[in-house]
């Protein structure tokens, strides 16, 4: 037999931005507890809203499966005496597992013994379950409340643990789980009784409560967007507000409500950000993408008095815009290149200058990339001049009122002071990219700003001894790392990594013992941030530590890595890799490249000598045009000298001079395969 199962943790109002994590942690702990009590079940779900957790569990078993465990004991010499009589050792084996000596076996010269275990009713094991479950889940931050040791997202105020419709009976923080829930704070007053487990979400709907958050969060993207559509716009919907507002409400009513076209004078975000960021409402636009005097919100209720909170909606949105407006005028009362000055009040890091001190970098920084890279002269005009302005907008009213606008308003009061379009656009891009899945620079001048920006800061941290570890990354280092990374290969830029480096430190006046270490914690940890790229790419984890030894060029890394896949999907390397790979074996001992050809004896190694210097000749220029592939094949035309060399030299001659000879020659050859990788680290399939 099979009943269903409900756990409901009701609480305080628990933080949005914790439920998701919560849901996922729920459903995978109930999962791994149930399969420890060999218990069946169907489909587990867990539900949220702002008040409560639950955990829904189909079709579970009334009964624990029996089960069976085979034990080994001693050997069958020290179990069994010479007459085959059970010794005291195999008796109190027997005993210690509450069986006896006739439920011994023998097998592979040992005494075994199985322990036949009952399962037990499921009703008597839920309580503990649930105890254990409830305090098994863990929170970015807790709460104590009362005079219980106890600590949870939020104060517990109700349990409900149904087995069926039997009430399953256990106590977590003073509170006694029973089958009474609560409904909408405003919608439904008081206690109200679930009959059964599987009534959950028909009773939560009759109290008002939408419990099921994927239909909750489908519900109000419907409402919003029919809203925009009867206005004759379109809702400006994000999933990380969308998801937020998901978990804010548990009877969602959307409502559009209007401000003053006046302050649709300002530019489009900074009207878009008070609203978004710190109203939660979702803006409207036109078909054309211009901002529309609109916004929608969702009540956590119904529809009763709507116009009332439609307007107490409208004033406080006109207040955060009258505030915008204010500070957009105060900003405007003179250029933006006059905020430079203001940055020297600003600290950068703790004894590396101001942020005034940074932009001077950044300046000169923006420079030498351009010059690395041969960009143009007006290209490299406009990134200067983007990276002299890029920070100037972190002092304006503006952006110290509204944090999230950083390098937007820079754009924006660049272009009303009549700077050129490229610079406006690099000063919003460089920040690029924000956040995971945000987009990157596209611009010429806002890839070299940005660029720029993330390895001052990367370096200026490092040179702190900040290396993020572990979880911890206080300055977003990794994000920065990826985003040059992701800006280098997406560009195709051939730039070099130790190179822009080591301008970063000479800009930062970071000298002597310093530098190698500094050099080598950054390459460390590009070198994380590639291999995590590749590996999301789906390519071989062998690949790419083959290609991770160099990763000076970003972009030839990346390229090598799938130039190399491709040529082993299609079959073209098998043999190749085996001979290189004898070749490196012996490569190590050699202390020399330099290969004497009068030393050259055998007919095998002056054959293999010539392929060499004909692969040499075709494989770096190749390499350089940046046709890895080709590169990769032309590799095949050692593959039989090599095997021949080995099949009729020996390697390790007697005579000293000879044997360095031929191992300078393996040498050169592992030398001008790992231009494309180090094969020897690939798995030849």
């Amino acid at each position: 037999m099979e009943r269903d199962f409900l756990l409901e943790i009701g609480t305080e109002e628990i933080p949005a931005h914790f439920v998701p994590a919560i849901l996922n942690q729920l459903a995978q702990k109930a999962s791994s507890m149930l399969d420890e009590l060999h218990l069946s079940h169907g489909a587990i779900r867990t539900l949220a809203t702002p008040r409560r957790i639950a955990l829904c569990v189909s079709s579970l078993a009334e009964k624990q499966a029996d089960t069976a465990t085979e034990y080994k004991g001693p050997s069958a010499k020290i179990a069994f005496d010479e007459n085959e009589k059970p010794t005291k050792a195999a008796i109190g084996f027997a005993r210690g597992k509450g069986a006896s000596v006739d439920d011994l076996c023998l097998k592979d010269g040992y005494v075994y013994v199985t322990v036949k275990h009952q399962g037990e009713n499921t009703a008597a094991l839920l309580p503990d379950f649930c105890q254990n479950l409830i305090c098994s889940l863990t929170f970015p931050k807790t709460m104590r409340w009362g005079d219980v040791d106890f600590r949870f997202v939020r104060p517990l105020r109700w349990l409900v643990s149904l087995f069926g419709d039997e009430v399953i009976d256990f106590t977590v923080a003073k509170v006694k789980s029973g089958n009474k829930t609560r409904g909408h704070r405003f919608l439904s007053d008081g206690e109200h009784i679930i009959k059964t487990a599987g009534e959950y979400e028909k009773t939560m709907e009759e109290l008002s409560i939408m419990v099921d958050q994927d239909k909750r969060r489908q519900v109000i993207k419907e409402q919003i967007e029919k809203l925009a559509s009867e206005k004759g716009g379109i809702a400006q919907i994000t999933e990380d507000l969308l998801e937020e507002i998901t978990y804010l409400v548990e009877y969602p009513t959307a409502l559009c409500g209007s401000f003053d076209e006046s302050f649709l004078s300002l530019p489009k975000e900074a009207v878009i950000t008070p609203m978004r960021e710190h109203q939660r409402y979702f803006p409207v636009l036109s078909a054309d993408g211009k901002l529309m005097p609109l916004f929608i919100t969702v009540r956590n209720g119904g529809d009763y008095a709507l116009s009332t909170v439609q307007h107490g909606n409208e004033r406080v949105l006109r207040a955060r815009l009258e505030d915008a407006r204010f500070f957009f005028d105060e900003d405007r009362k003179k250029p933006l290149a006059a905020y430079l000055e203001k940055l020297k009040t600003v600290v950068f890091q703790e004894g590396l200058g101001t942020i005034y001190d940074k932009a001077q970098r950044l300046e000169k920084f923006t420079a030498f990339l351009a010059d690395c890279l041969k960009i143009s002269e007006a290209d490299k005009k406009d990134a200067c001049r983007a990276a002299k302005l890029a920070k100037a907008d972190l002092v304006t009213g503006m952006v110290c009122e509204f944090t999230e606008l950083q390098g937007c308003m820079g754009r924006e009061y660049a272009l009303l002071d009549g700077e050129n379009k490229a610079v406006a656009t690099a000063i919003d891009e460089h920040y690029k990219p924000r956040f995971a899945g945000d987009s990157l620079p596209q611009s010429t001048a806002g890839r070299l700003v940005s660029l720029a920006d993330k390895f001052d800061t990367i370096i200026a941290t490092f040179s702190r001894g900040l290396i993020p570890t572990g979880s911890q990354d206080p300055f977003a280092l990794r994000r920065q790392a990826l985003g040059i990374a992701n800006t280098i290969i997406e560009a195709d830029y051939k730039l070099s990594l130790s190179a822009c480096c080591k301008e970063a430190m000479r800009l930062l006046n970071i000298e002597g013992d310093k530098e190698e270490k500094l050099l080598n914690d950054f390459s460390d940890f590009m070198r994380l941030r590639i291999k995590g790229i590749l590996s999301d790419k789906k390519i071989r984890y062998d690949i790419i530590d083959a290609v991770s030894d160099d990763i000076d060029n970003l972009t030839s890394t990346f390229k090598r890595a799938f130039a190399i896949q491709r040529s082993l999907k299609e079959g073209e390397m098998t043999d190749t890799l085996q001979a290189l790979g004898r070749v490196e074996n012996l490569a190590q001992k050699g202390d020399s490249e330099v290969v004497d050809e009068a030393l050259l004896k055998e007919k095998a190694e002056k054959e293999l000598f010539l392929a060499f210097k004909q692969s040499l000749a075709k494989i770096l220029p190749l390499l350089q045009e940046g046709k890895n592939y080709e590169a990769i094949i032309c590799l095949k035309d050692l593959t039989a000298p090599i095997n021949n060399f080995f099949d009729a030299v020996m390697v390790m001659d007697k005579d000293e001079k000879i044997r360095a000879n031929r191992l300078a020659l393996l040498k050169n050859i592992s030398t001008l395969s790992k231009n494309i990788a180090d094969f020897s680290k690939i798995i030849s399939e």
